[in-house]
């Protein structure tokens, strides 16, 4: 890949990542807790390893985005 399109593709990973982080951060699973547990539709614990998971995501991406940018070089010592 050469280096503008995977600049692209980072960008357009980190959106989507953005995206998906606000829909979970969005939902409310303590109110999961007040329901019988044969009606959840997702264990609340999965939805929070899920929001870790993302922003470990979020910050790898951030993190390449970083050392792939044109201006990453000249700020180096």
């Amino acid at each position: 890949m050469n280096n503008q399109s995977e600049n692209e593709f980072l960008h357009g990973l980190e959106a989507e990542i953005k995206t998906e982080l606000a829909i979970a951060e969005s939902s409310h699973p303590e109110e999961v807790l007040d329901t019988p547990v044969t009606e959840w539709l997702f264990d609340p614990t999965d939805g929070e390893r899920y929001g870790v998971g993302l922003h470990g995501l979020l910050d790898a991406v951030e993190a390449v985005e970083d050392t792939t940018s044109p201006n990453a070089e000249r700020g180096r010592s």
